[in-house]
């Protein structure tokens, strides 16, 4: 069994904040896999269901952001879980939109929601850290986080969740990679006629695109000597 959370505020006015982004993940996930219905329990909202072979529960906890912890440390409790069979998904200003990082365990890094979570179960969980990058000064984060995502974002967002949750049945298997893999296949699909490969949101380009050049680089032109004459030209 385990426990996957996604933070956010509960009612209409939030649910399209950056803040959000947890509760948009398992909204996909739910939907996608067949989970049941959403109920009222353990101070949020739950539904059931499974991922694979795992057994999982989806809270999403109505007690608002800065008091998530409650609702966490209740459903736990009740299910009889340790802090490690949870897995947060939250929004994450320190990366860029459309980005995600795996963590287990450690500091809450400021976040209200991860802070709450550490007073009532501890550190020692899982997180989904979902990028929606950073408004260029710490004054400005709480009115940042608590705007909708603007109209341009909507291309990158729909694939980062649909990618989250293509992915969901390897997390639960403990299949980081191949849960990253799943994700990255939305953001920056295969080349298709020969066509240049998408770039991930936040202007980086896929895994296998070229490195960009340094600032002031200039262009250089066509070479079109072998790999062997180019290595024999660098040491005449």
């Amino acid at each position: 069994m385990q426990l996957w959370v996604g933070l956010g505020n509960p009612g209409g006015k939030y649910a399209r904040n950056r803040h959000n982004i947890g509760f948009m993940a398992l909204d996909r996930i739910a939907e996608d896999h067949g989970f049941s219905p959403w109920r009222g329990r353990f101070q949020g909202e739950v539904a059931e269901g499974r991922l694979g072979s795992d057994k999982v529960t989806l809270l999403k906890p109505s007690t608002f952001m800065n008091l998530s912890g409650q609702s966490v440390g209740e459903a736990m409790r009740y299910l009889k879980l340790e802090s490690t069979d949870i897995t947060v998904f939250h929004d994450e200003i320190d990366l860029a939109p459309g980005k995600l990082r795996l963590k287990a365990g450690g500091g809450h890094a400021g976040h209200n929601g991860l802070r709450s979570i550490h007073q009532h179960v501890g550190p020692h969980y899982d997180r989904v850290r979902l990028g929606v990058g950073h408004p260029g000064h710490k004054d400005a984060v709480p009115g940042y986080v608590l705007r909708d995502f603007p109209k341009a974002d909507e291309d990158w967002l729909d694939d980062l969740l649909r990618g989250l949750s293509d992915g969901a049945p390897m997390l639960a298997a403990g299949d980081g990679p191949g849960f990253l893999n799943k994700v990255a296949q939305r953001l920056t699909p295969a080349r298709s006629g020969g066509g240049e490969r998408a770039k991930t949101p936040g202007g980086a380009a896929g895994p296998d695109s070229a490195p960009a050049k340094p600032p002031g680089t200039a262009e250089e032109p066509d070479d079109r000597r072998s790999p062997l004459q180019k290595l024999a030209d660098r040491f005449r």
